[in-house]
């Protein structure tokens, strides 16, 4: 039985306000895809940064009422704030915004979004451990690579009221699920094995389990699962996000699948296995996915593949 009820949307807009990637010519365009354009004024003179971050703006849509919140905030303090400007997105409607872990390419431009967002007291949903400190990457032993902190001070002062969850909590009063700590299940998902923080001076491996995810339900198309990277494994995510909502329908599954570098690149071809058998409408992955695994899943899943970039939106109707 469903652990928690999820309204079914009629419409649901992902507009990628930052990603890895852009080609503003792409002329690609279809019922699902807009990509951003780089023409203002009737002249070619609107640009849109990609950066190694995320940040998206989601939009549920039930019998014409429109709910939107925000997912993310970037990596560079400027690049998402300036983005929405140049793409024209109204931040203003943002009614709650969550963080999907707290690693700097995830909430590097909340200071800046928060001031166009422009509403003291907004919701930021987060798991206790995004504010862990002492952070560091190790991928050399005695290579020590810090990880800035997200501090609970400068959020508050931004103008957010933060709940922290590590449990799955409903949002939009139903239309968006924040999945909180997601179980690891799968044999081959561990996690970043290089990644360490500091506690009373001893060294300790960061399990990451602040990593969360989105998931929204399509009105008769099954589930729509948005991850910020992924760290607890894109099949965890999606099979957890199928157990508590009792859905095992998928329609689109995206973000970040943190499937790049030397120490991902030999679980591509099982997590790739995984997502076929899952046997979504559509596979979107963004950020940290890696151009390795980005073209495995191409190959293996073309006719359900959808490239994203900075500036795309993507609307998926009922």
């Amino acid at each position: 039985m469903a652990q928690f009820e999820l309204n079914e949307l009629d419409k649901l807009e992902i507009w990628t306000l930052e990603d890895n990637y852009v080609d503003l010519v792409s002329g690609d365009n279809s019922a699902i895809v807009t990509r951003a354009m780089p023409v203002k004024d009737m002249q070619v003179t609107n640009s849109i940064l990609a950066e190694h971050g995320f940040s998206a703006i989601v939009t549920a849509t039930t019998k014409e009422k429109s709910r939107t919140m925000l997912f993310d905030f970037g990596f560079s303090d400027d690049v998402v704030a300036r983005n929405a400007a140049a793409l024209g997105a109204d931040l203003t409607k943002v009614e709650v915004a969550a963080l999907s872990h707290g690693h700097m390419d995830h909430f590097g431009g909340l200071v800046q979004v928060a001031a166009r967002i422009g509403k003291k007291g907004l919701g930021l949903v987060l798991h206790p451990a995004a504010f862990r400190r002492d952070r560091y990457l190790e991928p050399i032993e005695g290579i020590k690579i810090g990880l800035p902190a997200l501090e609970k001070e400068k959020v508050e002062a931004s103008g957010f009221k933060i709940t922290q969850a590590k449990e799955p909590l409903l949002l939009l009063d139903g239309d968006v699920l924040f999945l909180g700590e997601i179980p690891r299940m799968t044999s081959f998902e561990k996690g970043l094995p290089y990644a360490f923080y500091e506690e009373k001076g001893q060294k300790v491996w960061d399990p990451t389990e602040d990593d969360t995810a989105l998931v929204m339900n399509l009105g008769g198309k099954g589930l729509v699962v948005l991850s910020g990277c992924a760290h607890s494994g894109i099949i965890n995510t999606v099979e957890y996000a199928r157990e508590i909502t009792g859905i095992d329908r998928l329609h689109v599954i995206m973000g970040g699948f943190h499937l790049t570098g030397p120490a991902f690149e030999p679980i591509i071809d099982d997590t790739v296995r995984a997502l076929k058998q899952m046997g979504p409408e559509y596979v979107i992955p963004t950020h940290c996915t890696g151009r390795k695994a980005i073209l495995a899943i191409e190959k293996a899943m073309p006719g359900q593949f959808l490239v994203n970039m900075s500036g795309t939106k993507l609307t998926f109707v009922a």
